[in-house]
């Protein structure tokens, strides 16, 4: 899952990030409204964690623009901002969720798992297909009860096919939220991946959908 932070406050971003990417996440990063604006305008983001107090444009001025425009990706609010007002200003403006300046990572890193889960219109962190099951807190994988070990990357195509489950994804959108705007993207290396995942669970898990892309079956056979 491909993730937006959007705090101008540099060494509060450093530390979501790196939360983020522990977690397993592929995370892009803004210290300004503008810039934020426009990468959310342009990228396509799994969730966003965005600061309302932020130089240049600030973040209810960024978040009414991305939902004027069409994009319904979740964000969650960081503000310093006590009075209750500004919560429900945010809120009214398209935010999915809030959270108060300080906390406690673990919170925010929760938050963020609820919001792509109910994105996906899933209700449990854990996602199971037959025999295997991908816990998105843990970040692990099981099959038939039995820890799988997977790389980083490997993880996180598994983890967005199984929130998509029974739906075709092109290598084009599995590129765009596997890898961050800097890297060096190239889809067939998509092929590579899939072809390990496979191996580990099965020929049938992955079905390529020629000219399309691939999809992941509702059931392992």
């Amino acid at each position: 899952m491909r993730m937006l932070i959007v705090e101008d406050d540099r060494d509060l971003n450093r530390q979501l990030s790196e939360a983020l990417e522990d977690a397993g996440y592929v995370v892009d990063k803004a210290y300004d409204g503008e810039e934020g604006h426009f990468l959310g305008d342009t990228e396509p983001y799994d969730a966003v964690i965005l600061d309302l107090g932020l130089p240049q444009m600030d973040g209810l001025s960024v978040l009414e623009r991305w939902r004027r425009d069409g994009h319904s990706m979740p964000v969650l609010i960081l503000t310093a901002r006590d009075r209750w007002s500004d919560k429900v200003a945010g809120i009214d403006a398209g935010a999915d969720d809030y959270v108060a300046k300080p906390f406690h990572m673990e919170e925010v890193l929760a938050r963020v798992r609820a919001l792509v889960r109910r994105a996906a219109g899933l209700a449990s962190n854990e996602i199971s297909i037959g025999d295997i099951v991908l816990d998105t807190k843990a970040g692990k994988v099981t099959k038939n009860g039995m820890s799988i070990k997977l790389t980083s990357h490997e993880f996180r195509l598994l983890s967005y096919l199984m929130h998509h489950k029974g739906r075709v994804i092109s290598r084009t959108e599995l590129v765009e939220h596997l890898y961050d705007q800097d890297f060096d993207r190239d889809s067939n290396t998509i092929e590579v991946f899939v072809g390990r995942l496979r191996k580990k669970f099965g020929s049938s898990l992955i079905e390529t959908v020629r000219g399309l892309g691939y999809r992941l079956q509702e059931e392992n056979a």
